[in-house]
């Protein structure tokens, strides 16, 4: 297995730094930024032992899994900047249906609504399979001594195994069929972030990045939870907003909007206790 650059992306002038094992491709990004790299620059590793997921979660990628942070610098507004997930996430989903066209996608794990056969992608920064995860993006960020912002965009993708003590469903692509590697699959995600990453051109184009979200949102009209300030609130799930926050309808058909937390569906989201 060998990692490589797209050739648009060479095109657009990123640059890969290929590790075969590391303790997290994020920490090695800002490393990087802080050592003056000026960004666009791909660390990807097929192996990490000490990757972190959100909130502090941890994130080990076993041999032959996909561990990929993509490092940016700039003068960045961190609402701005935040949004990159949801680039990332479109991303993700773009190379998962390029390179595994023919998955076997089955229905969703926890009683949500799943369309066959398409990646779906969870709000904040998951990418799903019938309901099952199969990705995961974390973004981390260093304010750097000339005023920038280096942001490190990390994905993970479970290629040949996935973690099995967890609170929530998980898949990997090889139990969906898929052939290739994670070198592969870089090579389809490395491509579909120079589509995408155009797209949200700066911010500007943040609506068109929402829109294209939404048409591949997980349990988009369904019911959820979602656990904000301690406590569980739970209702339908009604859109994202043009901030890209989870807006829930509750059951007096009040909104709510929210910025972060840990959103559940289906028969998951009816088990949810304060």
């Amino acid at each position: 297995m060998g990692f490589r650059l797209a050739p648009s992306a060479t095109a657009a002038g990123y640059r890969l730094e290929a590790h075969e094992s590391v303790g997290s491709t994020n920490v090695i990004a800002l490393e990087r930024a802080r050592e003056g790299d000026p960004g666009n620059l791909w660390i990807t590793a097929s192996q990490q032992v000490s990757g972190k997921g959100r909130r502090g979660r941890q994130w080990a990628t076993p041999p032959g899994n996909l561990a990929a942070t993509l490092l940016m610098t700039g003068r960045f507004e961190p609402a701005t900047a935040a949004t990159l997930g949801f680039v990332a996430g479109l991303s993700m989903s773009d190379a998962l249906a390029a390179a595994a066209p023919d998955a076997r996608i089955a229905v969703a794990a926890d009683g949500g609504t799943v369309t066959r056969g398409r990646f779906e992608l969870k709000w904040p920064n998951d990418v799903l399979a019938g309901g099952a995860k199969i990705s995961g993006i974390l973004l981390e960020s260093s304010l750097l001594p000339d005023g920038r912002f280096a942001i490190a965009i990390g994905i993970g993708v479970n290629v040949v195994s996935h973690p099995q003590d967890v609170p929530y469903p998980a898949t990997s692509l090889r139990e969906l069929g898929y052939k290739g590697d994670a070198g592969d699959l870089f090579l389809a995600l490395s491509d579909a972030w120079v589509d995408n990453i155009r797209l949200w051109n700066g911010g500007r184009g943040l609506q068109a990045i929402r829109e294209r979200w939404l048409q591949r949102a997980a349990g988009l009209g369904a019911p959820v939870s979602i656990r904000v300030d301690g406590r569980v609130v739970r209702g339908t799930f009604e859109t994202i907003d043009e901030a890209c926050c989870f807006v829930i309808r509750e059951a007096d058909g009040s909104l709510l909007r929210v910025a972060a937390g840990d959103v559940h569906f289906g028969a998951v989201a009816s088990a949810q206790t304060d």
